[in-house]
Order: C-alpha cells, then structure tokens, then sequence
C-alpha cells in the first residue's frame, strides 16, 4: 500500500462514494431488518432476546444473535433504531472487505492482481447495494473473505496463531447466518485433504490436524452461549437458528416447500408463489410451464392454490395434499429434481442482475417497467456476466496455483448447498462473490507473480 498509496486512495474513495449513492438514493430497511432491529431493541431495553408482541416480549431463537448484536451495539452508542447510522457503519465494514480481497490476491497473485482485485471491489455495484441494506449480508462477506484471507496466510507461514485468528472469525460468521458454518467444513475438508493426498512431511501433517481441531474448537465455542440459552429458555437443542426461521410451536408446510422445489428455478417465482404465502393470494397464473407436467397436475396444482388463496393460509390437510403433488413429481422426474433444477437454481442466483433490492422488476427480460429501471437491470446483469466471465477466465489461468483449491472448494461447496435449497436468492451467492473477483483481477492483471505452483 505504501508504494501504491494513490491507488488505494482514490480506489477506497470511488468505493465511499458509489456505497453512499446507494446510501442516499436505495437504503433498504426492509421487513427482515424490523425483526433484528425489534430483536436488538428488546435485548437493550428490556434484557430480553425476544420479538415484542401484543401484552409482552416473547423470547425468540429464530434469528442468531450477530446481527442484533450489532444493531444493538450500534444503537447504545448513536440512539435506538438510528438505522442510517448502522448503514454507514456498514459501508466502511464493506471497503474493509475490499482490503481483504487485495490481500488475498496478493497471496495468490502478486501485487498486480492485488490492485486490480482492490479496484473491482471498491466498485463492485452489488457489494455496495448491500452495505445499504441493514441486513446480515454485508457483515457475513466482511467475515468469509476475512475467515479466507486468514487460513491462506496460516497456510503460507505454517503458525498456528493465524489458524486460531482463523477460528476467532469464523465465529461472527457462524452467529450472523447458519451457513456461515460452512467456513469450518471447507477449511477442515481442506486441510484434511492436504493430509491424505498433499506431499508434506509428517511434521506438515501435524500442524494441518492441530489446525484443523484448532479452528473448530475456537469456532463452535461461540455457540455454547446460545445453545445453552436456548435449552434453558425453550428446553431445546438448538445450537442454530431454525431453517425456515420458524418459533418453536409454529407449523412449517413442508408440503408446499417440496412442491415448490420440483419446479422453482429462478428468483422471480420466490417473489411471486414463495414468499406470498402465507398471507397474500398467489396468482396460479404466474406459475411457469415446468409446474405441470400434465393437464391432471395442472388442474390439481390450480384446486390446491385456490384452495390457498381462500384460506390464505396452508393448513395440516392442504399441506398434506401439495406433499402428495411433489411426491408424484419427484417419483416421476428424479433427475430433474435432484440434478435438473438445483443446477438452474445455482445459475440463476450466480447470473441474475441482482437489482432484487433496486425498484427494477424482476421481470427485466420483458421490459415492461420504467425504461430507467430496465436500463439499470441490464446494466447490472451485463457487469455480474463481465464479473463472471472474467472469473471463469482467471480461473483457467491460476488454477495450478498454490492454495487457490481453497477458494475453489467454498465456491463448488456453497454452490451445491445453494442448490438444495428452494428459494433461489441471488445476495445468498454474494458470499462467493470476493472469489470471483479474486478470479477476475487473476484475468485482467496480465502480468502476475503467482506463489508457488502446484500441478
């Protein structure tokens, strides 16, 4: 940094002004930050980790306690629900991931690829639309590529003191989003991997196994609070929060969820059959052609909505009749629902536009909305293609690369996991998203000084 001073300086300012465009011009406090912030609101307040209601304030675990630690956090210092205060916060949390990307392109690539890597973060348009978002994502990002920059670097210089740092990270990650215990997994799987297959002498393969008990031991440790709260609060084992982020006596149709998963694969259906339900009519209209794979399962698919929209709400009974639906669907096209679809979905959330939190409507290939909105969609679809195809292009060329199967691993690992699930949301690859520009600067900076090579 010292000898590319200007560089960085001007390249964080363009990242601090284009984060506050978005500040000033889309912040997005939406229905998911009311429930953090009614959460970190009772914790200060009253003590008490739970959602208020009616007569009182019932303990809650739907949601882990990161992210409301941080409101709260915030809130004690500027005042109660100073929600622009947490989104500027934020973005100088999201340039700091810009610095992380740098650093680990330098690991990898030499210091070419390290400014080139600092310059598309700082203008990454969808890193920034998040870090004006008072949601989990900006902070999860900061903490996965931090978590990653970290193992490269315990990697490199063999010290058990970076593996601990490595843990001491994964920890916020974990206690931001459940899935942010797929850190320990890929690193664990890595290094145990190292030691089956990598040459290394058998002194190497005991720091990788102290390594690898190091990171999840440090890392889990966080959970205990949480859980031991949870079964002295609710006498249940719940070291997470609940998939469906669901209270404990509330009824999850999974009925409807495995329907929807025999033919979702694309965001815009989450908007318009998921997450209307339960409370809003859902339109039968707006189900894609793959719903159905007969004039039988049409006219089932279209009683079962109807029967819905009369109720507004899925019931034991109906649940059990959509689970019959997606029973014969899966039972009649195995590949397309274990193979097919979630290969679609994993698409979808990488190449989307990713203008979900913009005005722009989701059916940008239509381009039935303001023209200005449809511009921007295209626009953002065209720089997430430019983000990706460069990627793939710097993949190829530092493939051999030392430690990059790393970085490779969590990319395939949260693929797949992304893949499983029924509602494909485009910020859920955002985590990824450091990665890819990683990749990216690896294609633009043509001359690199990769590390050590490995075939």
């Amino acid at each position: 940094m010292r000898r590319n001073l200007r560089w960085f300086i001007i390249g964080a300012a363009a990242g601090l002004l284009l984060r506050l465009i978005f500040l000033i011009r889309f912040p997005a406090v939406v229905t998911d930050s009311f429930v953090y912030g009614d959460i970190a609101k009772n914790w200060l307040q009253h003590g008490i980790y739970g959602l208020s209601g009616p007569d009182e304030i019932s303990p809650t675990y739907i949601r882990l306690p990161g992210y409301p630690a941080f409101l709260a956090f915030i809130w004690a210092i500027f005042g109660m629900e100073h929600y622009r205060t947490v989104l500027f916060v934020q973005i100088l949390i999201d340039l700091g991931t810009c610095f992380f990307c740098a650093d680990i392109a330098l690991r990898l690539l030499g210091a070419r690829a390290a400014k080139v890597a600092f310059l598309l973060a700082a203008l990454c348009p969808f890193l920034a639309n998040y870090s004006a978002a008072a949601l989990t994502e900006t902070l999860e990002i900061f903490f996965t590529v931090a978590v990653l920059d970290l193992a490269l670097a315990a990697l490199q210089k063999a010290d058990l003191r970076l593996w601990a740092a490595c843990g001491i990270f994964c920890a916020p990650a974990i206690l931001l989003r459940p899935d942010g215990a797929m850190l320990v997994i890929v690193i664990v799987l890595y290094l145990l991997w190292q030691i089956g297959f990598a040459s290394g002498s058998i002194q190497v393969r005991g720091r990788h196994v102290k390594a690898a008990v190091l990171v999840t031991c440090i890392s889990l440790l966080s959970l205990v609070p949480w859980t031991l709260r949870n079964w002295r609060v609710f006498h249940r084992f719940q070291p997470l929060a609940p998939r469906y982020a669901n209270e404990e006596d509330e009824f999850v149709p999974m009925g409807f969820n495995h329907w929807v998963k025999t033919w979702m694969a694309d965001y815009t259906s989450v908007e318009e059959i998921y997450w209307p339900e339960p409370g809003s009519p859902i339109d039968a209209q707006q189900l894609p052609s793959r719903a159905f794979d007969n004039s039988q399962q049409h006219e089932e698919t279209i009683k079962l909505i109807s029967d819905y929209n009369d109720q507004l709400h899925i019931s034991p009974a109906l649940d059990r009749r959509f689970e019959a639906l997606a029973s014969e669907r899966i039972r009649a096209h195995p590949l397309r629902y274990y193979i097919g679809l979630p290969a679609l979905r994993i698409l979808d959330m990488w190449l989307r536009p990713r203008t979900e939190m913009l005005p722009s409507d989701s059916r940008w290939w239509e381009f039935n909305d303001e023209r200005k909105w449809s511009v921007l969609a295209v626009t953002f679809g065209a720089i997430n293609l430019g983000y990706v195809i460069c990627a793939l292009v710097g993949w190829l060329r530092s493939r051999a690369v030392q430690w990059m199967g790393l970085l490779l691993l969590f990319v395939v690992l949260r693929s797949l996991f992304l893949g499983t699930l029924e509602n494909p949301e485009p910020r859920y690859a955002l985590e990824m998203f450091p990665i890819a520009i990683v990749l990216a600067a690896a294609a633009l900076a043509w001359k690199t000084t990769p590390q050590t090579h490995r075939p």
